[in-house]
């Protein structure tokens, strides 16, 4: 077992309810009105951040950055992390992000992570508002990281090279892949443990600056003797990246129209094991064409 420790940086979502999709789900602009929508972690971000977390457990010196995007509300999804395990977390939030598509996205993220110089990022696969599991190979792209998608479980790490099981359509291999690099996960990963009481304690007063300045209460002093309560928020300026490619005007994607769409089951018929009905049913599946 390697003595080196591993610098994580764990890329979480702040998504709405897809369960919950309503007529006020999409704004007029085409882009997700996410006031109007319960907003969750991305459950598989969260099979990501188990990931970590089981690194982090078994090598010594590991250390775990959760790093999100988006508005002043998504410093709660660091806050889940921290609960969990994780040592520190980033905020990345300011008006010219909104509306990023995954092509901005990934941008945005990735001069965040230029920043940060982890040896790992690790990813969901995709986040249930958009289901498109680019975000993290355009980051790992952009980066110029080899990445593992459709990781089920990392088996180790060894002489700085990761053993990860992949989960495919058709069966699961085992791969090696040299860090630094970035590796997405599959729901069908260990789900995340859950918030530890004793992490609860310590890092329910974390708060972003924004946070500090919208509050009634004066968490001011505490920060200052306690350095590890600060939720780093950072802009545009902050991560050195071009205007002109985040937001809409960096978004070549434009969502028409989304729709809530219920699958509804037609009349149905419940048959015993009598004879005649299994004959019944035969000639039904025959002359449907679902049989011959």
């Amino acid at each position: 077992m390697t003595k080196k420790g591993l610098k994580i940086v764990v890329l979480a979502k702040q998504v709405p309810d897809t369960r919950n999709v309503g007529k006020d789900a999409m704004k007029a602009d085409g882009t997700v009105n996410r006031a109007a929508l319960p907003a969750i972690f991305n459950p598989e971000d969260l099979n990501a951040l188990e990931q970590a977390l089981r690194l982090k457990d078994r090598y010594a010196g590991t250390t775990i950055t959760v790093l999100t995007m988006g508005p002043g509300r998504a410093a709660e999804i660091v806050r889940e992390g921290l609960y969990r395990g994780a040592d520190n977390g980033y905020l990345l939030t300011d008006r010219k992000f909104a509306g990023s598509d995954t092509l901005a996205t990934s941008y945005a993220i990735s001069k965040a992570i230029e920043q940060l110089k982890p040896n790992l990022v690790i990813a969901g696969r995709q986040a249930i508002d958009g289901d498109t599991a680019q975000v993290g190979p355009q980051v790992a792209e952009k980066l110029g990281l080899p990445q593992v998608t459709y990781a089920e479980e990392i088996i180790a790490f060894e002489d700085d090279e990761l053993i990860i099981k992949r989960r495919l359509e058709r069966g699961v291999e085992v791969v090696a892949v040299p860090i630094p690099c970035l590796v997405t996960v599959n729901a069908t990963a260990p789900e995340c443990r859950p918030r530890n009481a004793k992490f609860v304690m310590k890092y329910k007063h974390a708060r972003t600056v924004t946070e500090l300045q919208e509050s009634t209460e004066d968490y001011a002093m505490e920060l200052q003797n306690r350095d590890y309560l600060r939720i780093t928020e950072w802009g545009v300026v902050d991560v050195n990246a071009d205007s002109e490619q985040l937001g809409l005007s960096g978004s070549p994607t434009k969502v028409k129209k989304i729709e809530n769409v219920v699958f509804v089951a037609k009349e149905s018929k419940r048959l015993s094991a009598t004879d005649e009905e299994m004959e019944w049913l035969m000639k039904e599946l025959i002359s449907s064409h679902t049989l011959g």
